[in-house]
């Protein structure tokens, strides 16, 4: 297995692990001042879903990176065109990087498992 081979296996996987937890990180506004603890800790895993389901889609990719692909793609056109308000900013900061990573899971797919002679 070459080096780029590496890069095209092991790029996507970290990276959607990545965009997981860095969604995970818009979770931890559910903990603000004066919120009783018990409704944070609501607020908090209804805002971790978004990423423990990346983490899930990351983990299905992991030995069939077109689901990776088509996936991520997916949602970062779906975010984009519904959730972004028309603001570029939160498109380049959500939909960028599953964008991104979508890119390299198919990437992945192309370089690994579906060149003639693999």
């Amino acid at each position: 297995m070459t080096t780029t081979d590496h890069l095209a296996l092991w790029t996507p996987r970290l990276m959607g692990v990545l965009a997981g937890l860095f969604l995970g990180l818009f979770a931890l506004d559910a903990f603000s001042e004066g919120k009783p603890l018990a409704q944070a800790l609501a607020d908090f895993a209804v805002h971790l879903t978004p990423s423990l389901i990346l983490l899930g889609i990351v983990a299905l990719s992991w030995r069939r990176p077109w689901i990776g692909a088509l996936t991520f793609i997916g949602l970062a056109l779906l975010y984009a065109m519904t959730m972004s308000r028309g603001r570029l900013d939160w498109m380049l900061t959500i939909s960028g990087p599953l964008l991104i990573v979508g890119v390299l899971f198919l990437w992945s797919a192309l370089r690994l498992h579906y060149r003639p002679g693999a």
